[in-house]
Order: C-alpha cells, then sequence, then structure tokens
C-alpha cells in the first residue's frame, strides 16, 4: 500500500469512528503512520496532507491534472492505464489507481449529477462542477476494469476573431459564417471527436444579439455562451423502476414550446434528427453538431437519422426537408482543429445545389 493510501485508510476509518474535523483526522493518521514507518520521516507533511486530502474529498491523483489548464482530457483503461491527452498528443502517465479507488472516484464525481451507474444501467454520461464532461463503462460491457473518460472544456468563451488569431480559420471565412449567423442561416457543425465542434459553435454563438432568445439541448452541458435569455436542457437517464426517462427528442419538442429565437442541439446522433429538422423548418434559426469527416458526410447523415424515427418517416421527405432547411454546413479538421470544408446550398429555381466556400 502506498505511503497516501495508507494515510487515506487511516483518517476514513477516523471519519468513521466519530472524529469531525478533516485535518484532525488527517494530522492523526500522519503521525499514527510515521510511528509506523519513521524512514517516512523526511517527506513534505504539507505535501502528503493535500494529496490525502484530495484522496479523501477530491478527485484523488487525478486531481492534478483535472486542475492542469494544457490537460483536454484523461481516460482511465485500467489501474495501471491512466492516459492524458495535451495540446492534441496522448501519454500515459506515472499513476497507478486500485479498481477500488477508481470506483470510489466515479461515485464521488456522480454525487452531485443525479445520475447513477450499476450493472443495469452500465453506462452514464455527466457533468462535472467544473463543466467537464463525464463518461464511464463498468464491466461486464468491459472485459474487466472500468474505463472513465473525462473531457475537459476551456474556461474562457473565444471568438471568431480568436480562432482567425490560431489559424484556425481565415478573415474571409470568418466574415462569411458571422453574416450567415446573423442572417439567422440554420448552421451544421460537423467534425471527429475532438476536432473543435463545440468550441466553433459557442464561437458563433458568441456573434448573437444579447436579447435573443436561445434554447439549447444537450446530452451533458457543455455549450457556453454570454446570452442573457437562455435556457439549457439536458437528457435524463431513467430512474432504477426504470422510469423518468427523458430524451433529445423530448426536449427538443419542448423547446419548441419555449419561444426560442435560436435553437442549439450539443450533438445529434438519433432519431431527434427528425425533431431538429421539424423545428428547423417552422422557421426557427437553429444550429447542431454532427459526427462526420466531410461537410457533404454531415449532410447524407442528416438525411439518414431521421429514418431511426420510425418506418413511417419517407426518405423523400427528410431529403427534401434538410435541403430546404440546412442553409451552411461546415467541418473541422482533426487533429489541427483548423476549418476543413464549408459548403452552403444554393436554392434556385426549386432545386438545390451543394457549393464549396473557397477558404
Amino acid at each position: 500500500m502506498t505511503l497516501v493510501a495508507e494515510i487515506s485508510s487511516i483518517a476514513r476509518a477516523l471519519l468513521s469512528s466519530g472524529v469531525e474535523n478533516l485535518d484532525t483526522a488527517i494530522n492523526r493518521a500522519v503521525e499514527e503512520v510515521l510511528e509506523r514507518r519513521p524512514t517516512e520521516g523526511d517527506f513534505e507533511v504539507s505535501n502528503i496532507t493535500d494529496l490525502v486530502r484530495a484522496q479523501l474529498v477530491g478527485l484523488g491523483g487525478l486531481e492534478p491534472y483535472l486542475l492542469d489548464p494544457a490537460i483536454e482530457e484523461i481516460w482511465i483503461n485500467g489501474p495501471r492505464q491512466i492516459f492524458v491527452s495535451e495540446r492534441g498528443e496522448t501519454r500515459r502517465i506515472n499513476l497507478e489507481l486500485s479498481d477500488l479507488e477508481i470506483r470510489q472516484l466515479v461515485e464521488r464525481m456522480l454525487r452531485d449529477s443525479g445520475r447513477r451507474i450499476d450493472r443495469a444501467e452500465p453506462f452514464v454520461d455527466a457533468t462535472l462542477a467544473d463543466g467537464a464532461r463525464l463518461h464511464v463503462v463498468i464491466p461486464d460491457v468491459t472485459r474487466l476494469h472500468w474505463a472513465v473518460n473525462i473531457r475537459k472544456f476551456p474556461t474562457a468563451l473565444y471568438t471568431l476573431d480568436n480562432l482567425v488569431e490560431f489559424g484556425s480559420l481565415s478573415h474571409e471565412l470568418a466574415d462569411y459564417l458571422e453574416k450567415a449567423f446573423l442572417e439567422g442561416k440554420n448552421i451544421l457543425v460537423s467534425g471527429a471527436t475532438q476536432a473543435g465542434k463545440t468550441t466553433f459553435l459557442c464561437a458563433l454563438l458568441d456573434l448573437g444579439k444579447r436579447s435573443e432568445r436561445l434554447i439549447t439541448v444537450e446530452e451533458t452541458f457543455e455549450i457556453r455562451t454570454n446570452y442573457q435569455d437562455v435556457v439549457s436542457m439536458q437528457a435524463r437517464q431513467a430512474n432504477l423502476e426504470g422510469i423518468g426517462e427523458i430524451t433529445l427528442r423530448r426536449l427538443v419538442r419542448e423547446a419548441l414550446r419555449m419561444r426560442p429565437t435560436r435553437l442549439v442541439i450539443g450533438e445529434v446522433r438519433q432519431a431527434e434528427a427528425l425533431d431538429l429538422l421539424i423545428a428547423l423548418n417552422s422557421g426557427i434559426a437553429g444550429l447542431c453538431t454532427i459526427h462526420a469527416n466531410s461537410a457533404f458526410e454531415a449532410l447524407e447523415k442528416l438525411k439518414l437519422l431521421p429514418l431511426l424515427a420510425g418506418e413511417n418517416i419517407p426518405a423523400a421527405f427528410v431529403e427534401e426537408t434538410v435541403n430546404r432547411t440546412v442553409d451552411v454546413v461546415h467541418c473541422q479538421a482533426k487533429p489541427e482543429r483548423k476549418v476543413a470544408q464549408v459548403i452552403q446550398a444554393n436554392r434556385e429555381e426549386n432545386k438545390i445545389r451543394w457549393l464549396e466556400v473557397m477558404l
């Protein structure tokens, strides 16, 4: 057992036995370990105390990586397989957590989210207090260990001007997209995982008038905005009795009753694409993200997903609605996180042509 683990175990036992003060329990645990292991007396007590406190009430050994702004994502495949993504590069870190410690960390992260994970519900998505997104899968869906992903998001809101400075897009393209957004065009933002779709979507939203009413719908809260009039909604899992689930489809339908000026869906994955198209067809300006490797692939995917809503959905109706309602499709490239492609709808004489916007 590591030094931190041993002190944490003793402190936890002291707290369970009636010691009310956390600092008192930690200090007594440190003294007990020093008596038992005098050769450890040269360690820095303040440092070890901080680590133990993080183990008991924080996120243990993950805490430094969560606080490091350069770290974009952390994932755990097993006790000795812990990785981070830093500035687009993946590396394995020198940290070991037992299966019990991983489980305790997840339970601590889920405590305030109202979400659960167990054998009956072996997947969970949740938003942490700092805005990071947690995703967990447990055995027997995974082979042996809990699989944990923590995706961090920047605390600052980037503007289109910032993205131009970063080299993500040109001034000319930024001007084009700003004009499209302010005119109320419906914009589809596509790209691979971690290509910067949400960051770009938030940069577009920064262009909006603060008097507009924004409704956002997501699986887990990720969209950040400076709008004054905004309602953010996220989906919900079923409870232990299997009831109480709230799907994205339901949220999109509810959003339409809330007088939105703009409607944003964090990510379109399944049948909610049909409800999105119905919303856009009603004249509401909309934005959403979708996983795809090009703007044209995103367009084709948006024509397929609504068919998941039922066998009575005609493919011809979906294609016509997509062609009539979607105005601009944007695609982000990974790992550069630059704009790879933008296409726009050209509607003339009841015909639709998709033209690539020169970058």
